[in-house]
């Protein structure tokens, strides 16, 4: 076997390992600790958010740390690989997929806000001290955790960018934005309407 299949089977290896770590379902298997199945709860969501409003807070932190990490750790396992450095972006992308399409929950999942963060944090933690501005901006004034999801999401690929990040990273960041604006489509219809739920601390 030539170097160059050795490098590929490695990233498949891992790629698949980070898909299978992303589907791990935090917030269900959280919630079901507690007796909730948070499917069925609230927004249905097994997101942090959703956890916070019908487990309660200490279990909605726990939630958002736990997807955060999803997306972090095999980013960062990576990049102090032998491997070359941009296999992370790619590697970052299949652990967030595992969260939005679990293939414990029958590829169904969050809508990867959380686990997005982790991936972000690992790759370009600069852009994500911009999008999080953004995000306590729109939740200071608005109250809205979905709008400041969208919001953050949607500034990312352009924070990237600007910050003159490698063209792997700035393709990966923007297929996660669009994933996550797409996995809001109700959000905001709710929030065209008027009646999406404002976030009460």
């Amino acid at each position: 076997m030539t170097e160059y299949e050795t490098t590929i089977l490695a990233l498949s290896i891992i790629i698949a390992a980070a898909y299978l770590i992303g589907s791990i379902p935090t917030g269900l298997l959280l919630g079901k600790a507690y007796g909730i199945d948070v499917r069925k709860e609230g927004s249905g969501n097994i997101g942090a958010t959703n956890l916070y409003r019908t487990v309660g807070r200490k279990v909605g932190i726990i939630t958002l740390i736990g997807d955060c990490l999803k997306g972090l750790l095999p980013v960062v396992l990576v990049k102090f690989s032998s491997l070359p450095p941009e296999f992370a972006a790619w590697v970052g992308l299949a652990a967030f997929c595992g969260h939005v399409f679990s293939v414990f929950l029958k590829f169904k999942g969050g809508k990867g806000v959380a686990t997005a963060l982790g991936v972000f944090l690992a790759l370009a933690p600069l852009a994500v001290a911009i999008a999080i501005a953004l995000f306590a901006v729109l939740m200071l004034f608005w109250r809205y955790v979905s709008l400041g999801s969208i919001a953050a999401a949607a500034i990312m690929p352009l924070a990237v960018f600007l910050l003159g990040e490698n063209r792997t990273v700035t393709t990966v960041t923007f297929i996660i934005a669009m994933i996550v604006i797409w996995r809001h489509h109700e959000n905001i219809k709710r929030l065209l309407s008027g009646s999406e739920n404002k976030f009460k601390a």
